[in-house]
């Protein structure tokens, strides 16, 4: 496949088995093997191995959902251009499935299906995962997984202004925090349940 159209590593990484459990760190707690380096376009590996074998390397973290392998938006748009890809959120975080999941054939209503497998969408996207879109590509060649200069300058400008924003909202939290460190508020005199005495009431006179 062209890599103007496909990154070298996206087909090994599609037909890569994940989370078993590592030979090498089998008895540690973050075992798993949901790692994927995409320099090394090798096996899957676990976060003890990134840490000693991989640790300048483009590494994803690949995710489960309903025993099918997901990964992140916010990680893989960074390499790969996803557009026409279907998203969900899950978990408070938005993904994508790496290949087709199997299903029943789409009953009626459905406005929205994936143009290699046929699987409903929820919204107006062309394929349901990264493997129907690798297919997509094969067929018509009218897409394309790679990056251009464009988008990633669109990438890094978002990613600059999220930094920007979030670093305003730090420093505004730290300035008010020291505010009301150095100037705390002046605490309301305590209510007086105290009454005033009353004078002994005095009488007009008597007219003569």
């Amino acid at each position: 496949m062209d890599t103007m159209l496909v990154p070298p590593w996206l087909e090994p990484l599609l037909n890569t088995s994940f989370f078993s459990i590592c030979r090498t760190h089998g008895d540690a707690a973050r075992s798993e093997c949901n790692m994927f380096c995409l320099d090394c376009n090798g096996d899957a590996f676990c976060f003890y191995c990134r840490s000693s074998r991989h640790k300048d390397h483009q590494v994803i973290q690949i995710r489960r959902s309903s025993y099918h392998d997901v990964v992140r938006v916010s990680e893989i748009q960074k390499v790969l251009d996803i557009s026409g890809v279907q998203t969900y959120v899950i978990n408070s975080a938005r993904v994508l499935f790496l290949n087709e999941r199997p299903q029943p054939k789409s009953g009626k209503g459905v406005s929205h299906i994936c143009e290699i497998c046929g699987r409903s969408l929820l919204d107006t996207f062309r394929f349901c995962s990264l493997g129907c879109k690798l297919v997509g590509i094969k067929r018509n060649g009218d897409t394309s997984f790679v990056l251009g200069a464009k988008n990633e300058e669109a990438l890094m400008e978002r990613e600059g202004i999220q930094r920007r924003l979030v670093s305003s909202r730090e420093e505004e939290e730290l300035r008010g925090g020291a505010q009301q460190d150095i100037y705390p508020s002046t605490p309301p005199p305590p209510p007086s349940n105290a009454r005033r005495r009353k004078g002994i009431p005095h009488r007009a006179p008597f007219g003569s």
